[in-house]
């Protein structure tokens, strides 16, 4: 279980997400980094721009790479969408939000600095016209980007974002459901 808001450990599962236990998070994101749970949210607001963040200099997990908005793992029985709303509230002090889980099954295998990333990581959506404010523990910088615009960047040059925020963007650009709540909350 959870000891701290951190989240130090994260829920070991099979390939058809059954859980097989916890492990130190840490420890856990190595050469032969077990699956695991994880989440990755897309922050919007109702100008259709999508919050984009650069991961602090002091996490030791891919640090000041621009990312999506939120990325994390959830702790042991709690839902993709529990653990988006912690945290939103707990990297960006959001607590009003409206969330939507849109892909359920996306997994990803990623490397960088001898960290290893090996998740079931769904892929969430969620609109707020609430202003952030960064946990400089979490987040180096911030900033707004038109979500066109943003898709366009992702094709012409790949690498610049994590590997997970390009990926889950394509991905996003063909669901039916991220398309149709998209139109629903942006002017």
């Amino acid at each position: 279980m959870e000891k701290t808001i951190n989240n130090d450990y994260v829920v070991l599962v099979d390939e058809n997400n059954k859980v097989l236990g916890t492990a130190p998070k840490l420890k856990t994101h190595n050469s032969n980094t077990r699956l695991h749970r994880g989440f990755s949210l897309f922050l919007f607001n109702k100008k259709g721009n999508l919050l984009l963040q650069q991961r602090s200099h002091t996490k030791k997990t891919f640090p000041l790479v621009w990312s999506n908005s939120v990325c994390g793992h959830p702790m042991l029985n709690e839902s993709n969408i529990e653990a988006s709303k912690r945290r939103l509230r707990y990297e960006l002090g959001i607590d009003q939000a409206d969330i939507f889980e849109i892909i359920s099954n996306y997994k990803y295998k990623v490397a960088m600095n001898n960290i290893f990333e090996n998740e079931i990581c769904p892929v969430l959506i969620a609109f707020s016209e609430e202003k952030p404010i960064i946990n400089k523990d979490e987040v180096e910088n911030i900033r707004w980007v038109n979500w066109d615009q943003f898709v366009k960047e992702v094709k012409q040059k790949s690498g610049i974002y994590s590997l997970w925020c390009e990926e889950e963007t394509k991905l996003l650009c063909n669901n039916k459901k991220f398309l149709k709540l998209y139109k629903q909350h942006v002017l």
